[in-house]
């Protein structure tokens, strides 16, 4: 099901992604005029309405790329797994949702001729890496922000986009576990870890998610 958003510029919006029986809800800024299109796949817990990811957008917004934020779960599945903590953890059907997610946007005639980038945080981080592995001609670069890449597994091993790490430098455990993602991508995928100063892992610390803001927008705009 399309939804038009023929002769609509510089707007913010609601959706409904309808994917085979079940919908998902999501929030698309597009900017005037857009150099490229960032899906936000959000960590576990979370939703289309996380404050660090809505700030990230907007500032992503004001560079010219259009943005998606939408809920990985359907609400039932959201009710099974706040009491069995499953779903955010299954990196496997997490990044089918963001393929399905995908080949939504391809298809909505405003949309499908951007490039794609994804921005994940936390576990969503692995399952956008995981998507780009399988989605290789679609998605042009990632930002993981506080990720989980590790979980990604064996994925990690096919991901071919330019990624982007950015951890806190007081995250040391994530940190580390970063490291050893990045170890497992190929030699010739470009990749680089970003710290910043100061930072814990959900970036509370005043100007920490500005500057994750000021470095994803560079990210995405070198190669998109």
């Amino acid at each position: 099901m399309q939804t038009n958003f023929a002769g609509k510029a510089g707007f913010s919006t609601d959706v409904t992604i309808h994917l085979d029986h079940k919908q998902l809800d999501g929030i698309l800024s597009v900017p005037p005029v857009q150099k490229g299109l960032i899906l936000f796949v959000h960590g576990s817990g979370s939703s289309r309405f996380s404050p660090r990811n809505r700030l990230v957008a907007k500032a992503l917004n004001k560079e010219g790329m259009a943005t998606l934020l939408f809920d990985l779960l359907t609400p039932e599945e959201e009710r099974v797994d706040t009491c069995t903590a499953q779903l955010r953890f299954d990196i496997d059907f997490l990044s089918k949702r963001v393929n399905q997610i995908a080949k939504w946007v391809q298809n909505e005639k405003l949309l499908g001729h951007l490039s794609v980038g994804y921005f994940g945080a936390s576990t969503g981080a692995a399952a956008a890496l995981a998507s780009a592995a399988q989605n290789s001609k679609l998605v042009k670069a990632i930002v993981s922000r506080g990720g989980r890449p590790d979980l990604a597994g064996n994925f990690l091993e096919k991901v071919e986009c330019p990624s982007l790490f950015i951890v806190g430098q007081n995250d040391q455990e994530v940190l580390s576990l970063n490291k050893q993602a990045m170890g497992l991508m190929p030699e010739d995928t470009v990749k680089s870890l970003a710290l910043i100063p100061g930072a814990t892992h959900l970036f509370e610390e005043p100007g920490a998610l500005e500057s994750v803001s000021e470095l994803a927008a560079g990210w995405f705009a070198t190669y998109l």
